[in-house]
């Protein structure tokens, strides 16, 4: 694994990503939809026939849905939904669903809507490094968009009115 040439792929997508600012999950979604003319829906796993599963992207027929883990803080929640819009962003190519498999995530649902999902083995290949490295880069773009431009050395107007 060249991880140089991932942190450059990364860098490359989020550049070519054009975010405008304040950046923020809802804006980067909102880029994502714009830009693949599809619906992005973003839900909790309720009961997940593995443990191993913190993000999961399905390509329905008509939306993309990203699955989330119940995780331990916003934070990470916010890190798993990342990761899967880095794999959007990177255009990582998703692979036709078995019935079967789409019955065990979506009980309720025709199995005929799930028509592809991106499916992963090994969490260090080249596809999950770059996704890892470009999430971490969006994470670091929404949180210097909170602090906004400082008026004074070390925002003393923040901490003292």
């Amino acid at each position: 694994m060249d991880y140089s040439a991932a942190r450059a792929r990364a860098r490359a997508a989020e550049e070519l990503l054009a975010l405008p600012e304040p950046v923020s999950v809802c804006s980067i979604k909102a880029h994502l939809e714009d830009s693949r003319g599809r619906r992005i829906l973003i839900e909790p796993i309720k009961n997940t026939p593995t443990d191993k599963v913190c993000g999961l992207w399905f390509g329905l027929d008509d939306v993309d849905l990203i699955l989330h883990a119940r995780a331990a803080s916003e934070i990470h929640r916010q890190q798993i939904i990342l990761h899967e819009f880095a794999h959007m962003i990177l255009r990582h190519d998703q692979e036709e669903v078995p019935h079967d498999n789409a019955r065990a995530f979506f009980p309720d649902l025709d199995p005929e809507r799930v028509v592809t999902a991106l499916k992963r083995t090994d969490f260090f290949d080249e596809f999950e490094v770059t996704a890892e490295i470009l999430a971490d880069r969006l994470a670091a773009r929404i949180r210097s968009s909170r602090k906004g431009p400082s008026v004074q050395p070390g925002n003393f107007g923040a901490v003292f009115g």
